[in-house]
């Protein structure tokens, strides 16, 4: 066994990573950016490296910059997380040519599973069954279209190099495909350097099946059950749970078999996810659940597994890469209770789901539970980097218990001020949909009206009138304190006089109750106080609040709601606009984000060009009503 790891990674995945090489008694070391100077990650290791500007391009996906970095710490080993080099064959190659040895998968099985076309052909082979689509050379944008059409919409445009959701388009129609496939090369180009796509039949009732494998040097491969990851938006996966329901003895043996083949056809060793589609339209069957892609490293989503089986992944992966045969035996693995996991960003489900960035002055994770994470208070959301704070993991006997444990959970997250899904995510895992585990990679589109808006309830909002009637009365001090009283007031006073105030701008009236409250009291702000419910959190003061930058105005002018990089201006000046249609989109944080129009209009103005940096709150495009 090696004596030292390097995590060629960041925030919560390095951060996963230390924890268990530490309890191995190895020698930790990180690399870092320049924005992730203070972070978490950097902190926990045993050494540090600076490995460039902020720029993933310039830091964690620069393969020199990480290599020497290895090379100047004496690592004996390169663990590369998910993301930035995970499934880079080349990487992979350097660091094993380097005489360090590589925490992942080896790098002809890296390259036959990256492209996703030829992973196909090749599972084809295997006897795996796959989804009907287009694979081919021919990239024009006219070819695509006619084989779109020959398969008959809704279609999937994905990128041949993609991965994590990005270069992903699903596309409905005739005459929005060539809109959806420019923009879906440009994300690829942009997070892959690989525009190339291939076209496949969209489900439409898709439900996103995934099997962990693991494979040794000793050419063993087992499957350690599956996942489901069916909770999506944008192809992002929001909430994955292990495992699937209604999974049947049958049908679960088909799906493992089917991902054991897969692995053992590309020699497989370390840690790697089968992906499945499955049309959940009359449950699962075998017989309608086909290969999707391979994710060759270690997923997101791995402590849902670990939880049910009781297994350290990253621990089989250090073993394993060390040259030790798999711990366990297929017949020695099972399914203890069930796992859910929720995934925290940094984004506002209200406002588009933008990601939200800044400094987290009030952050505070729920305790009793297992909490994978990179950031702390203090820290910062940058802009560079994925959104992605936190994940909330619960396990319980059932799938009921671990979804209203997984809903208590997201509710007592408080984070302030920027904005999170923690809410979002509550009002997910108490959808009657859910519970009865009706969910498909289209429920949240289908019921995003009423899982997106935080509305106060009553109780919210008289803990608000109450809480503003104490401060009122003097220093805010314990305004809950043991007693339930607070300076001024009486143990016997019930009521009082209506007074106004604001909710998130919206004006309330109400008396003094002193009721047992049932929100968390947050920091103090202009005027009021943040308070936080069932994952949501309100600012409540005596006046309202200052109107928050970006996005479009009423007066039709659209403002970036964060600092990014002009890709597209799909609309031109004098252009006539419809309601929802794209004027401008806007690159950030890994995403392309489209300002629309936010009424019907013409395009009076577009103040940026393609490759502009802009500031947040910068006007890009001015839309004017119709005379």
């Amino acid at each position: 066994m090696f004596t030292s790891v390097l995590v060629a990674n960041r925030g919560e995945i390095a951060c996963r990573v230390f924890r268990t090489a530490k309890r191995m008694g190895l020698r930790t070391i990180a690399v870092y950016s320049e924005a992730d100077a203070q972070a978490l990650h950097v902190r926990e290791a045993d050494e540090a490296v600076l490995i460039g500007p902020a720029s993933a391009r310039e830091s964690y996906l620069d393969q020199a910059k990480v290599l020497a970095a290895a090379k100047a710490t004496g690592a004996e080993a390169v663990h590369p997380g998910y993301g930035f080099l995970s499934e880079n064959a080349e990487f992979a190659e350097a660091v094993m040519a380097a005489g360090i040895t590589w925490i992942g998968a080896p790098p002809a099985a890296i390259r036959a599973m990256g492209l996703k076309d030829a992973a196909k052909q090749l599972m084809i082979e295997a006897g795996v069954p796959v989804t009907p689509g287009y694979l081919g050379e021919d990239q024009t944008p006219e070819r695509l279209k006619a084989e779109a059409d020959a398969i008959g919409y809704p279609v999937l445009i994905k990128a041949v190099a993609g991965g994590g959701g990005k270069g992903m388009r699903r596309v409905d129609a005739a005459d929005r495909f060539l809109e959806a496939l420019a923009s879906c090369k440009r994300e690829a180009a942009s997070s892959f350097g690989d525009d190339r796509v291939l076209i496949e039949k969209y489900i439409l009732s898709p439900r996103h099946i995934e099997v962990q494998v693991f494979g040794d040097s000793h050419g063993e491969v087992v499957h350690l059950f599956e996942r489901d990851c069916s909770l999506q938006r944008r192809h992002q996966k929001v909430i994955e749970e292990a495992p699937a329901p209604g999974m049947d003895a049958a049908t679960r043996e088909a799906v493992t078999a089917a991902a054991v083949r897969a692995a053992k056809a590309v020699n497989y060793v370390g840690a790697g996810t089968i992906e499945f589609i499955a049309d959940g339209t009359e449950g699962l069957r075998a017989d309608r659940i086909w290969f999707m892609e391979m994710n060759t490293r270690l997923q997101v989503e791995h402590p849902v597994t670990e939880a049910i089986t009781g297994v350290d992944l990253v621990e089989w992966q250090l073993r394993v890469a060390a040259g030790e045969p798999l711990p366990l035996k297929q017949d020695q693995l099972a399914i203890t209770g069930w796992a859910m996991e929720a995934r925290l960003y940094a984004e506002d489900p209200a406002n588009g789901f933008l990601p939200s960035i800044g400094r987290l002055d009030h952050f505070v994770l729920p305790e009793g539970v297992r909490v994978d994470t990179g950031v702390e208070q203090g820290g910062e959301v940058s802009q560079f980097y994925d959104p992605m704070i936190a994940k909330l993991i619960v396990h319980a006997d059932t799938r009921e218990a671990a979804a209203a444990r997984l809903a208590e959970t997201c509710g007592s997250v408080e984070v302030w001020p920027v904005r999170t899904n923690a809410g979002f995510l509550v009002r997910c895992l108490e959808h009657p949909r859910f519970v009865m585990g009706d969910v498909d990679t289209g429920f949240i589109g289908a019921e995003e009206g009423a899982l997106t808006v935080a509305t106060p309830s009553e109780a919210v909002i008289q803990d608000v009138s109450d809480l503003l009637w104490r401060v009122g009365s003097g220093e805010p001090g314990d305004v809950w304190n043991s007693e339930h009283e607070t300076s001024g007031f009486r143990l016997n006073a019930t009521s009082a006089p209506s007074h106004v105030f604001f909710i998130d701008g919206v004006r309330h009236s109400a008396g003094f109750q002193n009721n047992h409250p049932v929100i968390g009291f947050g920091p103090e702000i202009d005027g009021g106080f943040v308070v936080f419910h069932d994952g949501d959190r309100y600012e409540a003061s005596r006046h309202a609040p200052r109107s928050a930058a970006g996005g479009a105005s009423s007066d039709g002018t659209l403002r970036a709601p964060m600092p990014g990089k002009i890709v597209a201006t799909p609309a031109k000046p004098g252009d006539a606009v419809t309601k929802g249609q794209p004027v401008v989109v806007l690159e950030a944080m890994k995403m392309e984000h489209a300002l629309v129009a936010p009424f019907d209009g013409v395009v009076g103005k577009i103040g940026v060009s393609v490759g502009d940096q802009v500031a947040a709150d910068a006007v890009l495009a001015v839309v004017e009503a119709k005379g």
